[in-house]
């Protein structure tokens, strides 16, 4: 990350971490913290926590408040952009202040997610997230929210001054270019695992990603070549990888991604989330894809 990205701390490689839990799903923040130094030890820019992979929808207030803190003080504020979804405006931006107070330079915000929104309810979230006074990348994830940031809304939230950058999680990578045509200085980030390469061709400036919780030096290598256009580097990485990655394009992919994180800590990965199992023939894949990952180098 160079010094002028730091003023925009969304872009680098930046980890959506999982959250450890104890026996009693308490969290485990001794944990946590080691596992955010760790992957910025391994290569990585900085982390989410706060997002899916961190289940904050079932944190109390005090939890999802001191996980942000925790990861601040492992890795500093720069680090760290938390996701401060909510089922309603106000509370994210309670959770934006609650981010900016904890020392954190920038946060990430969903759409309305209780309902299937409309233009004119998007547009008044994130103006009243923005309000926190923090920038605020928005997380495009149609699937899960039903509300699709187009690059046509997107363009309209960056124009109003609501949004530095997006988390684009479509899945279509043919939208970086539209998006480039109606908001050119609008940040694009990666926000699948498994279209970082395509993606990194068409301009976007970061990505935000899950799988470098199980293997983040291999991944920021393949973050770092495709980002500098080294293909002869990026291309085999991602032939290793992609196994594991297009697990980001399934409902699993949070238990997925906990089973890699088990299966490569015999490399020194600190984190150890509970999981709910998968189907046999499930984790027999994901088991196969993290070896053909683990093979691309140093985890």
């Amino acid at each position: 990350m160079t010094d002028h990205d730091r003023h925009r701390p969304w872009r680098g490689a930046l980890v959506a971490t999982a959250l450890p839990l104890g026996t009693d799903l308490s969290v485990d923040h001794d944990r946590y913290a080691e596992h955010c130094a760790w992957l910025v030890e391994n290569g990585c820019d900085g982390v989410v926590p706060n997002g899916s992979l961190g289940e904050y929808q079932v944190l109390t207030g005090t939890e999802r408040a001191r996980v942000v803190e925790t990861a601040v003080a492992a890795v500093g504020g720069e680090r760290v952009m938390p996701g401060v979804a909510a089922y309603g405006a106000a509370e994210a931006r309670r959770w934006a202040e609650q981010a900016g107070e904890a020392g954190c330079r920038a946060v990430m915000l969903l759409p309305p997610n209780a309902y299937r929104a409309d233009e004119r309810s998007v547009l008044a979230h994130y103006a009243e997230v923005a309000g926190a006074g923090l920038p605020v990348v928005a997380y495009n994830n149609p699937v899960d929210t039903k509300v699709d940031l187009v690059p046509e809304l997107l363009a309209r939230l960056h124009g109003e001054g609501h949004i530095q950058a997006v988390k684009e999680f479509s899945g279509d990578v043919r939208r970086a270019y539209r998006i480039a045509e109606l908001a050119p200085a609008l940040d694009l980030l990666a926000g699948a695992d498994d279209v970082l390469l395509e993606l990194a061709v068409a301009g976007a400036k970061g990505w935000v990603a899950g799988c470098p919780n199980a293997l983040p030096r291999a991944c920021s290598d393949f973050y770092r070549a495709a980002m500098g256009g080294d293909l002869g580097t990026a291309l085999p990485l991602y032939r290793q990888l992609h196994p594991l990655l297009r697990w980001d394009s399934r409902t699993e992919f949070v238990q997925a991604i906990k089973l890699s994180m088990d299966l490569a800590g015999r490399y020194g990965g600190p984190c150890r989330p509970p999981r709910m199992p998968l189907l046999p023939e499930q984790e027999a894949a994901v088991r196969a894809a993290t070896e053909k990952a683990l093979a691309a180098g140093p985890a």
